[in-house]
């Protein structure tokens, strides 16, 4: 016999009690996908997956243990409870574990429309990874396609715990893409192009999608080196993200704690350049990283990270906010099965005056960083490298692209003087515009 998920994390508190356990929590995550992908104008692969994963954490005084299954029936069940306390009475006690206070914990569960009813189609699926692959081959440069694919996904959580707490939510996801390819005189250039929506009327056209994965495969056409200077950066919009993610990696309640951190010492302090705001929202309607409650069922609410360039918080679950004296954020990770991460929700590097094009003509002269590979960072200091392919500028206008380059300075220098455009790209749970750095050190030829 199998039961619901809200029966399967009562079954389990239950039971977790009954055997010893003085705290527990436990959460079901379920998932189902629908993919199709095509290459050269013929369909390559279909593919539908659905899983449903169960987790429980067991406290024992200052010791927790944690397990999870996918098998939700009652026996299954009752032997992840009896193995996860004993398991929890033969832990190392860990100071910091606990479940929240009752008063921290979300009184209400909102709706945050996160839920698309359209059934997915392969049929619809396939045109739409059809389409947009004609399109990038109708490119005149373009000669061959590295696939093109669309995809459907849905999942549900709910969690709950011996404090109290009982809540759930669910999403739907839409996503479309390909890698074009493009050739001139013997040189191949790859890009892509891709777009994902909660909702399936909200998705770009497949036809835009597939253009403008072939104008970026042709624009890359011609690279040479670039001699090592330095120069104004821009990180397009697509890249651009990565910058801020180090920033919320910094200011984690984790690497606080551990001392791990080269913004240990900045609360309160100017972190960016003046005007700079960075927010979080977990109750964004239809955001890509909403959720009415954290991983630990404490109450969210949008807050700053950065207001004027200062920074505001740290981002705080119940075991780094213990450990650093301080109150939980909000900022807990669903860990279905083990102790809490730190994430973020919906953030959102506030806009600046410019578009891309506008950068560069403030930029003047300098390097568009299309894309980054293997990063070098330093999480003590902020020191900061990357390897990456881009284009030149000059007076404002691209001139050539550029490629095995690679681009450094210090975080903390680099966000004292960053300059924000406000031509954000897609969806995600970082929402950024393209940022511009007046001044880094590219090593080339």
């Amino acid at each position: 016999m199998t039961i619901k998920l809200d029966e399967a994390v009562d079954r389990l508190l239950t039971r977790a009690k009954s055997l010893g356990a003085q705290e527990a929590d436990a959460a079901c995550v379920e998932r189902q996908s629908l993919s199709v992908s095509v290459r050269m104008g013929k369909l390559e692969s279909v593919a539908r997956e659905e899983s449903s994963s169960v987790g429980l954490r067991v406290l024992i005084g200052k010791k927790q243990a944690g397990a999870s299954t996918s098998d939700f029936s009652l026996a299954a069940l009752d032997a992840l409870a009896s193995r996860v306390v004993a398991m929890a009475k033969a832990a190392a006690e860990d100071p910091w574990c606990g479940l929240p206070e009752p008063e921290a914990l979300a009184k209400d569960c909102i709706d945050l429309a996160m839920w698309d009813d359209t059934p997915p189609s392969i049929e619809d699926l396939e045109s739409r990874a059809l389409i947009s692959e004609a399109a990038a081959l109708a490119e005149k440069g373009v000669t061959n396609s590295a696939g093109s694919g669309a995809e459907w996904g849905a999942s549900q959580v709910v969690y709950g715990a011996s404090n109290g707490f009982l809540g759930s939510y669910r999403g739907t996801s839409w996503g479309l893409g390909l890698s074009a390819i493009a050739e001139r005189d013997d040189q191949k250039e790859r890009d892509w192009y891709s777009d994902s929506s909660r909702f399936l009327n909200e998705l770009r056209d497949a036809t835009f999608i597939g253009q403008r994965a072939g104008a970026r495969a042709v624009l890359r056409l011609g690279a040479t080196k670039l001699e090592s200077c330095t120069a104004p950066v821009i990180f397009e919009n697509r890249v651009a993200p990565r910058l801020i993610g180090f920033f919320l990696g910094a200011i984690s309640g984790a690497s606080i704690a551990r001392g791990v951190s080269f913004l240990r010492e900045k609360m309160g302090t100017q972190v960016f350049a003046k005007g700079i705001q960075i927010t979080d929202n977990p109750h964004l309607v239809g955001g890509w990283s909403s959720h009415p409650f954290d991983g630990e069922g404490c109450q969210v609410a949008p807050r700053d990270l950065i207001c004027e360039g200062v920074l505001q918080t740290w981002l705080l679950n119940s075991a780094s906010a213990r450990q650093l004296g301080l109150r939980s954020t909000g900022h807990a990770a669903l860990n279905p099965g083990g102790a809490p991460g730190i994430s973020t929700s919906n953030v959102k590097l506030m806009p600046g005056e410019h578009d891309l094009v506008g950068l560069q003509r403030e930029a003047g002269k300098g390097l568009l960083v299309i894309e980054t590979m293997s990063p070098s960072f330093n999480a003590n200091t902020g020191d900061y490298s990357v390897g990456v392919s881009g284009l030149w500028f000059e007076q404002g206008q691209i001139v050539r692209p550029v490629h095995e380059i690679t681009v450094a300075g210090n975080l903390l220098d680099m966000y004292a003087v960053l300059i924000p455009g406000n031509d954000y790209e897609g969806r995600s749970s970082i929402e950024c515009p393209s940022i511009l750095i007046p001044s880094m050190t590219i090593a080339g030829a």
